[in-house]
């Protein structure tokens, strides 16, 4: 329930009209100013490539290994990815600022 809700999943509101309906009435609403699924993912990704080159370079300049920093950066790409995923997909139910 809560992860459907930070999913957006469970808050639809665009508007769909029914042709076949004489009145042409609306039938379903879905919320056209959040984002979808898929764009949230994508940016997490891509955000967190940016960040990992950046812990790696900060930890091997820091610990002057590269095998160190690189255990450190993959570690950290993993957990910061799910991290951001779910922090993006909760700012995605406030309206504040919309």
């Amino acid at each position: 329930m809560i992860i459907d809700a930070v999913l957006n999943r469970a808050n639809k509101d665009a508007k769909v009209i029914d042709v076949n309906h004489p009145s042409g009435e609306k039938v379903l609403h879905i919320d056209s100013s959040s984002e979808k699924v898929k764009r949230s993912l994508a940016k997490t990704i891509s955000w967190r490539i940016i960040g990992t080159i950046d812990t790696l370079i900060l930890s091997w300049i820091i610990v002057g290994e590269v095998s160190t920093a690189a255990a450190i950066a993959s570690v950290e790409f993993l957990s910061k990815m799910i991290l951001y995923f779910f922090h993006e997909r909760a700012w995605n139910t406030i309206n504040w600022g919309k």
